[in-house]
């Protein structure tokens, strides 16, 4: 029998370990294969390539069930006695209604790793297996569930990545597996379901994290939360700094407000700026929304810790709209909170009513309406209506096209000292929209509403828009036109570039080009303490192959 192992994955930087991880256990099996796909990719095409196997096994989620569905019936059209079983996170919770679908034969719930590979060895009398749901050929479902769960000291000799190509490995996002399960209870997650956390076997855990480290770049760690265990954590800190490569970067999930002190300690004696990266789900600051979902959080905590170690870890933060209990006003606040931590990547996220959850059984306790397609995103509930999600919608793109990218930095940096930061990026939002859709638009869109939006709405703050025309220039790998600026006349700017030749001595491996613009205020002081200190300034920004935007100023004398 010709099996297949196979996902749709976001984009062809990501990658699925769950497949590899059972190709692995089970590459003994004559006539298994693997293969990813992404998203965008053709579905005749990628039928066309699973119809010469027997059995087709799809890693499901909520990002590609819609694409994987549309495949098996592709795939059913061609070779009808191709036997389709899906498996993954997706399908593990009320999946009676997509194993229902004529395209769909099996689907394994909860882990996967011992009803696959007793699958493979009663085929084709599989009806008898636990965790396995199928159907008779009147339709009738068989299934019936055992909730005993793998033990992982199975994966002691196991290497996931030893099958892909090593030079393929530094372009992926690569993803290492220490532990499963999760302490906490959080309505609105699936990993609440699983409260006994299970390690993988230490050889595991570093042999693959050696390999990864030896042929990848980015490398990231799915455990929920990741420094739950001190002396664990540490162990893998350690290990990671006496073995990374130059460019390797970490990517870990963690609880902020229960990083231990050493820890702490550990990263900013030890760890070099920009080595790790930490995901921290703050999701809100409101006490009563976190207690609704069961969830625990000190904030003023959490916001201490990203503070303390801000400067040498990258922080990307994350936050929920639409929790129970939480009003328009709520949703600001913890926007207003959070976003002064100006964290290099902020998440505005949409509450999602994954099968399974809590939350989603209790749905009707709040009246939330949502979508029942995937990714099954909140629509309105009695906190929160229609139009106000609309209008949150606007304010997580200006963040997403602004901030995250990151394109206004500096601007946005002064308006969250003058303004409402909330207010800007949902009026900012509003304007862009009018203009532009939100998945199309051009470099120079995004500018031009920025700006338009600032001349509208602050009409008397110049240093505002200064600061947008900074950023933009900034941005810019060549010299750019300036957007509103007049360029000093060229007496003055030679003068700036004969009084900071020293500074622009440096090996460079093409011509330097110059721009030089007058400002309000004092450069350097507003870069390294955020702080407007009014005056007549210049700046001369130098470009070239090497490095774009470099700045120096100085006051008019």
């Amino acid at each position: 029998m010709k099996v297949l192992l196979t996902t749709f994955n976001a984009k062809y930087i990501h990658t699925n370990l769950a497949i590899r991880l059972l190709y692995e256990l089970n590459r003994d099996w004559p006539g298994l294969a693997w293969r990813e796909f992404t998203i965008n990719q053709d579905r005749d095409e990628v039928a066309r390539f699973c119809a010469d196997f027997d059995l087709v096994a799809f890693s499901c989620y909520i990002w590609n069930i819609t694409q994987t569905l549309d495949a098996a019936r592709k795939i059913k059209a061609i070779n009808p006695s191709v036997k389709v079983l899906l498996g993954g996170p997706e399908v593990s919770y009320d999946w009676q209604d997509v194993l229902a679908r004529p395209e769909v034969d099996f689907i394994i719930t909860g882990e996967g790793e011992t009803p696959f590979r007793a699958l493979l060895y009663a085929w084709p009398e599989v009806g008898h297996l636990p965790n396995v749901a199928g159907k008779t050929p009147d339709g009738t479902v068989r299934y019936f569930s055992d909730p005993a769960i793998f033990n992982l000291e199975a994966y002691h000799d196991i290497r996931p990545w030893r099958n892909d190509p090593p030079e393929t490995l530094a372009s992926k996002v690569l993803y290492v597996e220490t532990s499963r399960g999760c302490p906490y209870k959080c309505e609105f997650c699936l990993a609440s379901l699983d409260n006994k956390v299970r390690y993988l076997p230490d050889v595991h855990i570093k042999e693959t994290l050696l390999y990864l480290m030896q042929h990848g770049r980015v490398i990231k760690f799915l455990d929920r939360t990741f420094n739950m265990k001190r002396d664990f954590t540490l162990d893998i800190f350690r290990f990671i700094l006496e073995h990374h490569r130059p460019k390797n970067v970490f990517q870990f999930e963690i609880t902020a407000d229960i990083l231990h002190p050493d820890i702490i300690r550990f990263i900013q004696e030890h760890v070099p700026k920009g080595l790790f990266r930490f995901e921290i789900g703050i999701q809100t600051v409101n006490q009563k929304a976190n207690l609704e979902v069961s969830r625990k959080q000190n904030f003023d905590k959490t916001k201490g810790i990203i503070e303390a170690l801000a400067d040498k870890v990258e922080m990307h933060l994350d936050l929920i709209v639409g929790l129970p209990l939480e009003t328009w006003d709520d949703v600001k606040y913890s926007f207003e909170s959070v976003f002064p931590l100006f964290a290099p990547e902020l998440q505005m996220g949409f509450l999602k009513f994954l099968k399974g959850t809590p939350v989603r059984d209790k749905y009707a306790q709040h009246g939330f309406v949502f979508d029942p397609e995937p990714p099954y995103e909140v629509i309105e509930s009695n906190y929160l209506s229609r139009h106000e999600l609309a209008q949150l919608k606007l304010v997580e793109h200006a963040l997403e096209i602004y901030w995250n990218k990151p394109r206004a930095i500096r601007t946005l940096k002064y308006v969250t000292a003058r303004y409402s930061i909330f207010d800007f990026l949902l009026g900012l939002g509003e304007c862009f929209g009018e203009q532009h859709e939100f998945h199309r638009y051009t470099l120079a869109n995004v500018y031009e509403r920025l700006l338009a939006f600032a001349q509208r709405q602050y009409p008397d703050d110049t240093i505002l828009r200064e600061l947008i025309e900074l950023d933009f220039c900034l941005f810019q790998k060549e010299r750019p036109r300036p957007l509103h600026l007049r360029e000093v006349d060229e007496s003055q700017k030679t003068t700036l570039i004969e009084m900071f030749q020293a500074d622009l001595a440096s090996p460079t491996r093409g011509k330097v080009r110059y721009l030089a613009l007058p400002i309000g205020f004092d450069w350097n002081v507003f870069e390294q303490e955020q702080r407007v200190v009014p005056g007549e300034y210049r700046v001369l920004l130098a470009y070239d192959s090497t490095r774009a935007g470099q700045v120096f100023s100085f006051q008019n004398p």
